[in-house]
């Protein structure tokens, strides 16, 4: 079996590379990241992978890390909403037209399954007043955010492959994730470390914000 997973050097893809190492030590892995800030070679030290350094939005360098995979995991993407609102340009570009790039090449490389990392995000923002809802499969997309918006773009471009090429394909819609190699500008790791320095912690709008969290650490149990 070999797999191709994009983006990961980042926190949960290489979480995701650490899992994947330890409980199937005869897959071939070959992981591609364009280690910007988030990315970090060290997140896979230790590991018997291959690290193609490249852009999902290069269709040569995206041919080239297809060539002989069975199944692609697709955590790439520009993930930081702050980030999206300040320069919303390069959200589209990796997030949309990076997908799509890995897309077309799946479906000509003849993939066996193209799963696509999303978040909940895509789905808004539930009601404090109404505990009882939950997000679903059948929820309505209403994204809030660029970053949210391009990510319900690629979900939407994953589901047309499928639809119109046949391509096979997985989406999972995750919540908020910490544990290790996550990057320190996160919500938690902010945290953690303003308070060990003596700084106080960055309160967003009335502090009334709220979040589901997963510890990505259950990936490695």
């Amino acid at each position: 079996m070999k797999l191709l997973v994009t983006g990961g050097a980042g926190f949960i893809g290489s979480n995701f590379v650490h899992y994947l190492c330890g409980k199937y030590p005869d897959y071939q892995i070959v992981v591609l990241d364009k280690l910007t800030y988030a990315g970090h070679k060290e997140n896979l030290s230790g590991l018997n992978v291959e690290l193609i350094v490249g852009d999902i939005c290069d269709p040569e360098v995206v041919n080239r890390a297809m060539t002989g995979v069975d199944v692609v995991v697709h955590f790439a993407a520009e993930t930081h909403v702050d980030r999206s609102i300040m320069g919303p340009e390069a959200f589209i570009q990796t997030n949309i037209i990076g997908t799509q790039v890995l897309l077309q090449h799946a479906l000509s490389h003849k993939v066996g399954l193209f799963h696509h990392v999303s978040t909940d995000e895509v789905f808004g923002a539930l009601s404090l007043n109404r505990p009882d809802l939950k997000f679903t499969e059948e929820t309505r997309y209403d994204p809030h955010s660029p970053y949210s918006a391009a990510k319900a773009a690629s979900d939407h471009l994953v589901r047309a492959w499928h639809e119109t090429y046949g391509l096979p394909v997985t989406i999972t819609n995750t919540s908020n994730n910490y544990g290790p190699y996550h990057d320190p500008e996160k919500l938690i790791p902010r945290f953690i470390t303003n308070l060990l320095s003596g700084q106080k912690v960055p309160l967003m709008g009335k502090g009334e914000n709220v979040r589901d969290w997963w510890i990505i650490a259950e990936l490695l149990i």
